[in-house]
């Protein structure tokens, strides 16, 4: 069983970890600061509820590109995903959302764990589409409840001033589905009514919404005065540290997505993103206009980025594992306790990947049978 210093919700303890089943049983050792010592540090596995593809294998190709992506991120310590769709015509979103719900019946084992669909689109405006192709529409009720039936979608993105979606805003939120404000031109005011109707989040906050001004203070305004929860990809190409670190100030669970695209863990070149083509370079990955298109970021790179801005190793792993957890409701992942799953990562004193475990199975790094770290 590992040992080391062990992230628990108590506080650091250096010690071990054991586990029966894939669960957590026990927990042992004594209170430590990390800093006190080299052993590795032991924390939650990256939880990120905003993929579009890695490896080379993009979401919307659905078969084996969903094992491939699943594969490619659980090499950078992410041990949960939600496999996010794009915008797209209406039998291509059906086709995607039947291929995952067959993935997730039967999953690669050497892999994160696909634990529902993120609907990013197409209840999108169309004036603010970002990378997202131009199939942006308004959504109905009875047609969001059809998709629903395919697969289970855990998150939508969409902008709350187009018609109707008010009420589909609180019919989302009464069947369980988190719903997260995104690639949106609507006001501050229309922000705060979708958040009293059960809208819960904000997708890519600062990208792909309408800006902060001291007299019309729009999206990302409603967002840092009212957010519980939002997204952010911190590479440092999508937002400003100076922004990223004004939303650790009033978003009290911002949490960490990668947003990455088929780019993810590949070299540079030419890369598929929904219908369209995505180039990655300098690390970024844009469309032809230049226009940025998802992100290359992996999650263990996006906790160095957070560290890098001040924030402890331990505020930094709550806003990659436990705030995306508590987002999604769940409490069984995110956290190192007892009768938790055992999804963990190990890390040396540096933040460099040393192994990860799902459900206890040593899927990635320096141990007998797994795959070795890069």
């Amino acid at each position: 069983m590992p040992f080391g210093n062990i992230l628990t919700p108590e506080g650091w303890r250096l010690g071990e970890i054991h586990w029966e089943a894939g669960r957590i049983t026990r927990l042992t050792g004594e209170p430590v600061d990390p800093d006190s010592n080299d052993h590795p540090r032991l924390l939650p596995g990256f939880i990120d509820l905003h993929v579009h593809g890695g490896g080379g294998a993009d979401t919307m190709e659905g078969g084996e590109a969903l094992a491939t992506l699943a594969r490619t991120h659980v090499r950078f310590g992410t041990t949960r995903l939600l496999a996010t769709t794009m915008t797209a015509p209406d039998a291509e979103i059906r086709r995607v959302l039947g291929e995952i719900a067959a993935y997730m019946a039967d999953p690669d084992p050497r892999a994160a764990g696909v634990v529902g669909v993120h609907l990013e689109g197409p209840y999108i405006n169309p004036g603010k589409l970002g990378a997202q192709p131009a199939h942006a529409r308004s959504g109905l009720i009875e047609e969001v409840d059809a998709l629903c039936a395919l697969a289970p979608i855990r998150l939508v993105t969409l902008a709350p001033e187009l018609a109707g979606h008010q009420a589909l805003i609180r019919h989302l939120s009464e069947r369980g589905v988190r719903v997260q404000l995104g690639h949106t031109l609507g006001s501050y005011e229309e922000g705060v009514e979708a958040l009293t109707h059960g809208a819960c989040g904000f997708t890519h906050l600062f990208n792909a919404m309408t800006g902060l001004h001291h007299r019309k203070p729009g999206m990302v305004g409603a967002a840092l005065a009212h957010a519980q929860y939002a997204e952010l990809i911190p590479d440092l190409l999508h937002v400003h540290p100076g922004a990223i670190r004004t939303a650790l100030r009033c978003i009290p669970k911002l949490y960490a997505v990668t947003d990455s695209t088929a780019a993810a863990g590949m070299p540079d070149g030419d890369y598929r993103l929904g219908e369209q083509t995505v180039t990655k370079c300098l690390g970024g990955v844009r469309l032809a206009d230049g226009t940025l298109a998802g992100s290359t970021l992996t999650m263990d790179q996006a906790l160095r980025n957070f560290v890098g801005l001040g924030l402890s190793l331990a505020e930094a792993s709550d806003r990659l594992s436990r705030f995306p957890a508590d987002f999604l409701g769940e409490d069984e992942i995110g956290r190192l306790a007892e009768g938790a799953l055992a999804d963990l990562v190990v890390l040396d004193a540096q933040l460099q990947l040393q192994a990860v475990f799902v459900e206890g199975r040593p899927v990635y790094g320096n141990l007998p049978g797994a795959p070795s770290c890069p």
